[in-house]
């Protein structure tokens, strides 16, 4: 499939349905290309579909299953819109960094394919507010989804959920007074489940 290059190309994009509750528009809206004027289209479609279906359908959906439905804050972005937001700083990595993650139609440096959505749980935040309660969502997720990383940070527990096809199994937090890995392979507390950490999270 080719980059669309017209109203009509685009809207048949947006209509691709990536899992049973996601469709491909869904992840395109970009702060960054609304307020710079640029659009946040797939230069590579086919690959951006592939890689955004298996985070909706292995990490997205079984998490909505779970917590009803999910807000999106950040996905998809282009190359082009990926860069401008790193040249002014942002908060979004480089293109090296971000392919394969926020860039769902760039393979990283290995040639893998993966994806990113920065997304927030209303039927978590809303109900769990206190400092560190979001360690209990990120410990479910960890528990319980096939997940590559997880970024958390202090805005309503908006957390950067990332499917990739080798998975590291990371969870960093950008939390104030809370900044660095909860875990990472090699960690004591990676092996094993931790259900009294998210006891009690579910709705």
């Amino acid at each position: 499939m080719k980059k669309p290059m017209t109203v009509a190309q685009l809207t048949e994009l947006g209509r691709v349905q990536l899992s049973p509750h996601f469709y491909l528009r869904d992840f395109l809206y970009s702060d960054i290309a609304a307020i710079h004027g640029l659009s946040n289209i797939p230069d590579h479609p086919d690959l951006a579909i592939e890689a955004g279906s298996r985070l909706c359908n292995e990490l997205l959906e079984p998490l909505q299953d779970a917590f009803g439905r999910i807000a999106i804050r950040s996905a998809y972005r282009s190359a082009e819109v990926n860069a401008l937001g790193n040249a002014k700083s942002y908060n979004c990595a480089s293109n090296d960094r971000n392919a394969a993650r926020h860039i769902w139609d760039m393979r990283d440096s290995a040639g893998r394919m993966g994806a990113t959505a920065c997304i927030v749980v209303p039927g978590f935040a809303n109900r769990f507010d206190q400092p560190g309660d979001w360690k209990r969502l990120a410990w479910w997720i960890h528990d319980h989804l096939p997940y590559a990383m997880i970024e958390a940070f202090p805005v309503r527990w908006a957390m950067n959920l990332s499917w990739h096809e080798v998975p590291s199994r990371m969870i960093f937090s950008h939390v104030p007074d809370a900044r660095g890995y909860l875990t990472k392979p090699g960690m004591a507390n990676h092996e094993g489940g931790h259900e009294s950490e998210w006891s009690g999270i579910l709705p």
